[in-house]
């Protein structure tokens, strides 16, 4: 490729989009079109086992324009959007997810925002065409994410949204194992602003956030961004051992004032189990920690690239 820079890299990463290509690719081009024809289409496919690699060859094959990148393996939808911003070279980046849920229609709205002075311009879905289930569990997730974490995270944003270079640059540092876009965006602080806008309803296919991977999600987010859960368990077993001693106090009186002895082995039994099993919950947080961190220390790499349309 020459050596430019477009003026928008569109970031998308792809997963098992293969009926959702090519419409979406004649939808962007058209969208962007109105803006500026120097732009870039950046597609990560993430090993969905499908046909989506060879419709991106195809597409890069037509327009230069698009670029593809292939991971060794699965990695998941925010390592592809990291890769994506990796090779980003727009003076504006926009993310955005595969499916058409998310409009291209909605870019030239979101490019027009941010030419007011903004680094970051989200999209946020005013009503989501989402089943009932995943509109739940993602305000749930969103709800303790911001307690946790104490970002002002706005769950209807989604990934949707368009970022000035410099955001890209600073995100580009940001190198833990642990990632969820928006939190990453989110804490950077640049001066942000957000749109309404139309949320599609998806054309084909179904989502492949199953709800085990929403709560591993949740729960790796939520060790990346927050120490808090050490925290609860400590003021937990403060708690503990203000009941227990607040117990001991009252058995002590019953037995020297009011001659009640204490049933034994009931009550020793359950409290023992009892506080067993929050030892092995507290040691499990701790646990789970460490282990991030020993993931982190690995130094190994985001992810592996082994294929791309651009290859010399």
């Amino acid at each position: 490729m020459e050596n430019t820079t477009p003026l928008i890299s569109v970031v998308i990463p792809v997963y098992r989009a293969e009926d959702c290509l090519h419409e979406l690719y004649r939808r962007l081009v058209a969208a962007l079109g109105t803006i500026n024809q120097d732009f870039e289409l950046i597609m990560i496919e993430d090993c969905g086992g499908d046909r989506s690699w060879a419709i991106i060859c195809e597409l890069s094959r037509q327009d230069p324009r698009v670029r593809g990148f292939r991971f060794s393996r699965n990695f998941g939808q925010h390592y592809g959007i990291t890769a994506g911003i990796d090779n980003a070279g727009g003076e504006w980046v926009v993310v955005m997810d595969c499916d058409l849920q998310d409009q291209p229609e909605e870019i030239p709205r979101l490019y027009r925002k941010a030419q007011e002075g903004f680094d970051v311009v989200l999209a946020l879905r005013g009503e989501r065409k989402d089943p009932l289930f995943k509109r739940a569990s993602s305000y749930l997730f969103f709800k303790l994410f911001r307690y946790l974490s104490g970002l002002d995270y706005n769950g209807n944003a989604g990934n949707f949204r368009i970022v000035s270079r410099k955001v890209a640059e600073n995100y580009r540092k940001m190198r833990e194992n642990l990632r969820l876009f928006g939190g990453l965006v989110t804490w950077m602080g640049f001066q942000t602003a957000a749109i309404e806008v139309q949320h599609a309803e998806r054309p084909a296919g179904r989502s492949s956030y199953t709800f085990r991977k929403l709560l591993r999600l949740a729960g790796d987010t939520v060790i990346a961004y927050s120490d808090k859960p050490l925290r609860v368990t400590v003021k937990f077993g403060l708690l503990i051992s203000l009941i227990a001693f607040a117990f001991g106090i009252y058995f002590i009186v019953r037995t020297l004032f009011y001659n009640q002895p204490v049933a034994g082995w009931p009550s020793l039994i359950v409290s023992l189990y009892f506080l067993g099993g929050v030892i092995i919950s507290i040691l499990g947080i701790i646990g789970i920690y460490l282990g991030k961190v020993f993931d982190e220390v690995k130094g190994r790499p985001l992810y592996i690239i082994s294929d791309r349309t651009d290859a010399s």
